[in-house]
């Protein structure tokens, strides 16, 4: 445990601490996402002052201040006596953290505004913590054993709010926000059954690396290779050669740069500055212990994840909350076969564990071919790969044979069970009920979530809750977003939709006077039930429609 000197400031402590729980209900994601969201991407100006929600979002008030264009802009490290008086152990880790801290914090207006929303808003800051309380400490120690700048352990609130699950779709995904070009290129794997991107312990490891070579790539400057962090190396180059022909500085400060990675490092920094001065700022951050309370188990092989809950003690929950990274039922077939678990769990896990042969990790079904069957049709039905039918069968190539007996690895419990994949998810969101009616609306060029919630007249925040997005977030022309309102006008209409119904033929109907009768048009019932104009309607056929139930 580490060690800290009498002499050194105390931090501001909650009165007590309470017992972190590993679960982590699809509800809360959708509450502390909606939390996380508000602080990383916007700012409500019926809550704030026009000036420091101007400042937080745009990040693009003049600099008031004179900054050097320094490569390293740190302080040297406190001097510390040789004898001190007396030792006391550190029991929060947040104190470790802030003992570290380095980067130097200018006296400028964008770091004020975004420490003032953080200072007014001290609950997001403990569901911050609440959720880092499982991870934290093993990614202080990875910081530590990479020997970078303490302040970085601050970068996935910035980012994420340290939710693991978090998805933007600007395609990055997991706690530190990689997209998947990135992720690939700094070794974190992404096929059908796993995610190194929202793998905790993976994506920690590939963020260091990712920020130790824009470092280097910017001569030291580590405000220059967080600014690229967010907005990519090639983006902060060309601002840094523009300055340089106009003969102007080229610290961060001064650079031209997207509005969101303006504000981004001034997060960044705002944070640290209130950890480091918690005294002054009367920040009370809820502790976490300085010691771990997860640790990573290597299985061996796959195992289904219902399996491994069972051996560990947790529930199905539980274990996917500390294992984010696992889209299926199972770990992945070609690994890395690692689990992370509470530390008082790893022991009995890894003794039950050795109590199960290898071949029963997995539950098998015995699948006799038949006509018509194919490797890919047998993957889809059993929710697994076509590779791993193949080295499971020990096939050479995809060619079966009616008759055939194949053994194909299946879930121990329904789907149902088992935590989904990000576009699962995303549509799990979107199809919860949140009022009377459901619209889509299917994004143009030149939309953004603003404009569009304005236009149906709902909330920015809620918006981009139902569609599992930040506020500020992109949009992408042909993307499908969803919107709740308790009452549709004519105007919204065209954009509802439909509620599903089966129509039965009667004698006497045809394809225009049904359309006339559910105000549709004749294209879209044959569209729906893949039908030809020229074949007739027959009494008793059933017919699918889908119907706007507030013009019927």
């Amino acid at each position: 445990m580490k060690k800290l000197f009498l002499f050194l400031p105390v931090l501001g402590l909650s009165a007590c601490m309470a017992t972190q729980e590993m679960s982590t209900t699809e509800q809360q994601l959708d509450n502390e996402l909606e939390v996380a969201a508000s602080v990383i991407k916007g700012c409500d100006a019926k809550e704030h002052d026009a000036d420091t929600c101007a400042n937080a979002q745009d990040g693009t008030i003049p600099i008031t201040h004179p900054v050097e264009d320094i490569a390293t802009p740190i302080e040297p490290k406190p001097e510390i006596s040789e004898q001190p008086e007396e030792v006391q152990e550190v029991t929060n880790l947040w104190m470790r953290i802030r003992q570290q801290f380095n980067f130097e914090v200018p006296d400028d207006r964008r770091i004020t505004a975004q420490q003032n929303w953080y200072l007014k808003h001290p609950e997001y800051m403990d569901r911050v913590s609440k959720r880092a309380a499982p991870f934290l400490y093993l990614i202080v120690e990875e910081i530590e054993k990479q020997q970078m700048p303490m302040e970085l352990v601050l970068l996935p609130i910035v980012e994420s709010a340290f939710d693991p699950f978090a998805y933007s779709h600007g395609r990055a995904a997991g706690m530190w926000q990689f997209i998947p070009e990135t992720g690939k290129r700094f070794g974190l794997r992404q096929n059908w059954w796993y995610d190194g991107r929202r793998d905790v312990m993976a994506s920690t490891r590939a963020a260091m690396a990712y920020l130790q070579y824009l470092h280097r790539f910017f001569d030291g400057d580590w405000l220059h290779a967080l600014a690229a962090y967010n907005s990519g190396e090639g983006r902060v180059r060309s601002a840094i050669r523009k300055n340089k022909r106009l003969n102007k500085p080229t610290d961060f400060w001064s650079l031209e740069l997207p509005r969101e990675t303006r504000a981004y490092v001034p997060k960044l920094l705002a944070l640290a500055n209130i950890l480091k001065n918690a005294e002054q700022f009367n920040a009370k951050w809820l502790p976490i212990e300085n010691q771990p309370v997860t640790t990573l188990v290597n299985v061996g092989s796959q195992i289904d994840l219902a399996l491994a809950a069972e051996l560990a003690g947790l529930s199905l929950k539980e274990l996917h909350a500390l294992n984010p990274g696992y889209n299926r039922w199972a770990t992945d077939p070609k690994g890395d076969h690692e689990l992370l678990l509470p530390i008082e769990k790893a022991e009995e896990f890894v003794l039950a564990l050795k109590e199960i042969d290898d071949s029963k990790r997995l539950n098998w079904v015995r699948h006799k071919v038949k006509s018509g069957d194919s490797l890919l049709k047998l993957a889809k039905q059993y929710h697994t790969e076509v590779d791993v039918i193949r080295q499971v069968n020990e096939l050479s190539g995809n060619m079966i044979r009616a008759g055939d007996h194949l053994l194909v690895p299946v879930a121990l419990k329904s789907l149902e069970s088992y935590s989904l994949s990000e576009g699962q998810r995303l549509a799990q969101t979107q199809s919860q009920q949140r009022a009377s009616h459901k619209l889509s609306h299917t994004v143009i060029s030149g939309d953004n979530l603003w404009d569009i919630s304005r236009k149906y007249k709902v909330n920015l925040r809620s918006l981009a809750k139902w569609n599992g997005m930040a506020p500020t977030d992109p949009l992408m022309p042909g993307q499908n977003l969803v919107i709740w309102v308790n009452k549709v006008s004519p105007e919204q209409s065209d954009s509802a939709v439909m509620r599903s119904l089966t129509y039965t033929v009667r004698n006497g109907d045809s394809l225009a006077r049904i359309a006339g009768k559910f105000n549709v048009r004749i294209n879209d019932i044959e569209r729906w039930n893949q039908l030809k104009r020229s074949k007739y309607l027959q009494p008793g056929q059933k017919l699918k429609i889908y119907v706007d139930v507030t013009r019927i």
